[in-house]
């Protein structure tokens, strides 16, 4: 069907184009009142949403009509009027088809009507199945109704919103008129049904726990606070969901999981939102093994389930991501960065010396195992393009991760990186009370030194831990950067349906 011609009025983003366009729609809306037609009605049945159309008749041959009566709705995207015939596209959630409105099927005033209504109108219409003669399936409506009025009219349909800024502003005109934004948001949902169905199949509850903390734990960030009038105390918003979730262990839940939207006071950029969705998971009886098992089921089967395959483009190389997940620990990966071996073990003053050679700023309360995560950070973590389970975190930069079985110094800890960004983190939970405390005090000294992202001494989760913590594997998994992967974008803003931006100039 060939598309009507965009006018100026129709596709100018500002200026006196818009307005113009705005007050002529807007006079349509009187007319329409004035004559007892209500432009934005209660509501409409509908027996069929335009996906289910195609899949019950999608297989009719060319030039069938049929007696089968729909009752449809959507918006009109495209309209086209070719003397006693007008064609029409509408959209809903599922798809789009076309309208094949005969003006003596719907009799001369509706017709009349419907040659008024714009692109971005939404109607819905009750009529029977039919195709064309060159086999497009339709609608031949019977009756249209105006179901809401569009004032503003829609961004051009040939260039949708061309400024980056304005798509992620405007985030209902991005997804009206860009065809790859609603698959981003598709892939995303299916992500997340797909990581509750594995779960649930693994016999993991899901949970809700306080988005308000009264301590700052869990990760390492700098929080966003607040103040709660009516106790009059400072609260946080949290930065992690961790701390809440192993009390449920403690308590005896034995498997729990919070899909949790989690807020950190950090920069903006293409893989950082201010707010953003972790899924974290915890699970009795089991260590990081099991951890890192669970997180390559979880993110193999949501590939599957959201794209219908498990192979991914990275950086223009075609990955299977049910191949198996190489294992490599963070110290060898930063010891050939540098050319250099390292372990946390060292002395400081040796591991500053090879920070310098390297560039790597070093704060001056830093030990060892940190500046060998900025040495990693600085050398090796961008070349990670497969996914691969970095191991084995200094203890210092770990202060929630069981001490490694085989070696003091590090824990036992991954991060999953892929495509040089971090997607998931878990380890073997630190369950005894007095080393907990211990971590926790070096939390609190380095936060009294200056580090606005350590985390301070939780009393509360001390006394849960001394009421038993049996063995426990934890979990997190950045739900906004797998979506990112998955839907091949580079920029986190793809995913986020509203994500933060700077004030509107």
């Amino acid at each position: 069907m060939t598309p009507e011609a965009p006018t100026d009025d129709a596709t100018e983003a500002t200026g006196s184009g818009l307005e113009a366009e705005k007050s002529r729609r807007l006079a349509l809306l009187d007319e329409l009142r004035d004559s007892g037609t209500e432009p934005y009605p209660y509501r409409f049945d509908r027996t069929h949403t335009l996906d289910e159309v195609r899949q019950a008749w999608g297989t009719l041959e060319a030039g069938v009509e049929t007696e089968d009566p729909v009752s449809v709705a959507g918006r009109i995207m495209l309209k086209r009027d070719s003397g006693k015939l007008i064609f029409a596209t509408i959209r809903d959630r599922s798809g789009d088809i076309q309208l094949f409105i005969s003006k003596a099927v719907v009799g001369d005033d509706e017709f009349d009507a419907i040659k008024r209504l714009d692109l971005g109108d939404w109607v819905g219409v009750v009529g029977t199945v039919m195709t064309t003669r060159k086999g497009e399936l339709s609608v031949k409506p019977e009756t249209l109704v105006l179901l809401s009025k569009a004032v503003r009219p829609l961004p051009d349909k040939w260039h949708g919103l061309t400024d980056v800024d304005t798509r992620f502003r405007q985030r209902y005109a991005d997804l009206i008129v860009n065809e790859d934004a609603r698959r981003n948001f598709e892939i995303r949902h299916e992500t997340v049904a797909s990581f509750r169905r594995t779960l649930a199949s693994h016999g993991f509850i899901e949970v809700e726990t306080p988005v308000l903390h009264p301590e700052v734990g869990g990760a390492h960030a700098r929080p966003f606070t607040t103040h709660h009038n009516a106790l009059d105390m400072p609260l946080y918003l949290r930065i992690a969901v961790e701390l809440y979730l192993k009390r449920l262990i403690v308590g005896g839940m034995e498997r729990v999981y919070e899909i949790a939207r989690t807020f950190r006071n950090e920069g903006v950029s293409t893989r950082h939102n201010p707010e953003f969705t972790m899924m974290e998971s915890y699970q009795a009886f089991g260590d990081w093994n099991d951890v890192m098992d669970l997180t390559e089921e979880l993110i193999t089967t949501a590939a599957r389930d959201a794209l219908g395959t498990t192979v991914v483009e990275i950086r223009g190389e075609s990955v299977d991501l049910a191949e198996a997940w190489p294992r490599k620990r963070m110290i060898d990966y930063a010891s050939e960065g540098t050319g250099v071996e390292l372990h946390p073990s060292m002395p400081v003053e040796a591991a500053r010396k090879i920070a310098a050679d390297h560039d790597v700023f070093c704060e001056q309360r830093w030990g060892s195992g940190k500046i060998i995560e900025e040495l990693f950070e600085q050398t090796a973590e961008s070349s990670i393009v497969r996914p691969t389970f970095v191991t084995g975190h200094p203890v210092e930069i770990s202060p929630l991760a069981r001490v490694d079985r085989n070696d003091p110094h590090l824990t036992e800890r991954f991060e999953l990186f892929v495509d040089g960004r971090e997607l998931a983190n878990g380890y073997s939970e630190l369950n005894d009370p007095v080393e907990q405390r211990a971590r926790f005090e070096e939390e609190q000294a380095a936060k009294d030194a200056g580090d606005a992202e350590a985390g301070s001494v939780d009393e509360d989760y001390i006394r849960a831990l001394e009421y038993g913590m049996p063995p426990t594997g934890g979990l997190g998994i950045g739900i906004d950067r797998l979506a990112m992967l998955l839907a091949g974008v580079d920029s986190i803003k793809e995913v986020i349906l509203f994500p933060t931006l700077r004030p509107e100039a």
